[in-house]
């Protein structure tokens, strides 16, 4: 007979406490191994790791948004083999180690929700978020409201940081029509600058619609944080329609026994169409 498959429930019990500490003790074991036996963890520095750590956080974006829960697991591994790999370099350099990590992180998030572990009143989602930007600039003294920002977070998902940082602050619109019209005037603004759809004429004006381009942008960010949209996930998706749409119109040219450079554009969007009307993500 087969074992019945595990709940929710199962997983969240207490009782599976044991067994994960254990598993995370033995990951701690086998590292310590590795990087006593292995030439080449042995070799390997925060700055090496640093690279294949953000690839490994990409494949674990790329798990999600494919909903591929048995992928999620193995790349989540991943990066946990990373985090304590990390913790172990500092350990040898005298600094922290993985129990110093945890703690710390404990700690914060428990001075981050005093509505949990203190007296402070949070009945929605708006009062938590502001209470923890606010929380934050204090534990940052005199940083700054957008100190906290990573810079090298890439563009769209540091718009939309900085947005909720100076909205923690109290600087934001207080309508989601505010936004929009401020969306119309940067488009307005950025239409003037490129020449209602010609082409600059020149370094100095190709560089003012690059600067009134952002500010579009940036508006548009804006907003959708606004409609409660992730634009980095909203352009995600239209990326991911894009590709199949186009693969779909590979295909069936060559099907057709078409090369894609033999074909005129009017050509080409009938598979484009057809790849709108056939493929589930429209």
């Amino acid at each position: 007979m087969d074992a019945p498959t595990p709940t929710p429930a199962d997983f969240l019990s207490a009782a599976r406490r044991p067994a994960q500490l254990e598993a995370f003790g033995r990951l701690l074991d086998v590292l310590d191994r590795l990087r006593t036996e292995c030439p080449w963890d042995k070799k390997q520095t925060l700055q090496t790791l640093r690279h294949l750590t953000i690839e490994e956080t990409y494949e674990i974006s790329d798990a999600i948004l494919r909903d591929d829960l048995p992928d999620l697991k193995k790349e989540l591994g991943d990066v946990m083999l990373h985090l304590i790999f990390y913790a172990r370099i500092a350990a040898e350099q005298g600094a922290f180690d993985i129990a110093d990590v945890l703690n710390a992180q404990c700690e914060k998030l428990i001075f981050r929700h005093p509505h949990i572990y203190g007296d402070v009143k949070a009945d929605d989602e708006a009062t938590v978020k502001r209470n923890w930007e606010q929380l934050k600039l204090q534990e940052k003294g005199n940083a700054g409201v957008l100190a906290g920002v990573p810079v090298s977070l890439p563009a769209l998902v540091k718009a939309m940081r900085i947005q909720e940082k100076a909205r923690g602050a109290g600087f934001d619109w207080e309508e989601p029509a505010q936004v929009w019209q401020k969306v119309q005037e940067e488009l307005a603004e950025f239409g003037a600058e490129y020449g209602h759809g010609q082409p600059a004429t020149d370094a100095a004006q190709a560089d003012r619609a690059a600067q009134e381009f952002g500010d579009l942008l940036f508006s548009l960010v804006n907003f959708a944080r606004f409609a409660g949209i992730n634009p980095e996930e909203a352009l995600e998706r239209t990326n991911r329609k894009f590709i199949g749409r186009f693969q779909y119109l590979e295909t069936r040219a060559r099907a057709d026994g078409h090369a894609l450079r033999d074909l005129t554009l009017a050509q080409m969007d009938v598979y484009w169409e057809a790849a709108k009307r056939e493929l589930s993500e429209q």
